[in-house]
């Protein structure tokens, strides 16, 4: 796939393809870690964590590397940063993690693609931001496990971005021109298969937590941490088009519901509450 846009028309293909690729990070990621690098001594989970969590591509690359290094003894899986980091170690974690490809040096020919790829990461921020606002609302057991499975919701997406960018680019056309096509249609048409398969078909071949996989599968949503996944996603990718979206009041009234808060609390909560109309009184006084 040099040019990086002939696509490959079977699952097994993508598959192949993005499990031998070498996944590029966001350069400000990587100049934050060598910060970090540099007075290793002073870094911990915690901080380390912090700066993985705002990069999707380095977040995948953190936990399918914990999978892959998995001890025979080790049951349980690991299903956020911070815990995976105090696995790896701060030491190994740095010698492991060092020099990495660069999304914008991956994406220096395709301008536009690079755009692309850095709106789909600002939802994925969004999304993760307000789930796991959510979460603690809802006094949920562990709030980074939603915050993850939130951010890596639309991983396949990004992956396409970065490795097939023009036909991410002839996706993201087709959407904008026809906001009423189905997104599954047009993937499978451009892509030769829909992303949600891509992604359950990587998820088992990198191995990772079946807990996040299951936390990003809508088939799951009448559990409630499902839904308040699911939830973020939504109102993150119906806000990016604007905030006058049609879709955008099913998405309150199902956030209202799971949150069981009032409208106008959601909507201060998002930072939409409507201006005071000043009485008569308080105008009669300026």
């Amino acid at each position: 796939m040099s040019d990086q846009s002939r696509p490959v028309l079977d699952l097994a293909g993508w598959v192949a393809y993005f499990g031998a690729a070498n996944i590029p990070v966001l350069r400000h990621t990587e100049q934050q870690l060598a910060e970090l690098r540099d007075k290793a001594h002073k870094a911990n989970a915690r901080t380390i964590s912090s700066v993985i969590l705002q990069d999707p591509l380095m977040t995948l690359r953190v936990l399918a590397y914990i999978e892959a290094k998995r001890s025979k003894t080790r049951l349980t899986d690991i299903t956020t940063i911070e815990r995976s980091l105090m696995m790896i170690g701060m030491e190994p974690f740095f010698n492991d993690f060092e020099n990495l490809p660069m999304v914008e040096d991956h994406l220096k020919g395709h301008p536009r693609a690079l755009l692309g790829l850095l709106k789909v990461i600002g939802r994925a921020r969004k999304a993760a931001h307000w789930a796991r606002e959510w979460a603690i609302h809802r006094h949920d057991l562990d709030a980074d496990e939603i915050s993850v499975a939130t951010l890596l919701y639309d991983f396949t997406e990004i992956l396409m971005w970065c490795f097939a960018p023009g036909l991410a680019l002839q996706v993201a056309d087709r959407q904008k021109a026809d906001r009423t096509l189905r997104s599954v249609a047009i993937q499978s048409e451009i892509f030769g298969v829909p992303l949600f398969q891509i992604k359950q078909a990587l998820a088992q071949t990198w191995h990772l937590p079946q807990l996040l996989m299951t936390l990003m599968d809508p088939q799951n949503a009448e559990h409630p941490r499902v839904r308040n996944v699911k939830l973020a996603v939504d109102l993150a990718r119906h806000s990016a088009n604007g905030w006058d979206d049609a879709a955008l009041p099913d998405d309150y009234r199902a956030i209202e519901e799971l949150l069981h808060i009032s409208h106008e609390t959601l909507m201060h909560r998002l930072g939409l509450d409507l201006p005071a109309v000043p009485t008569d009184s308080t105008a009669t006084n300026r």
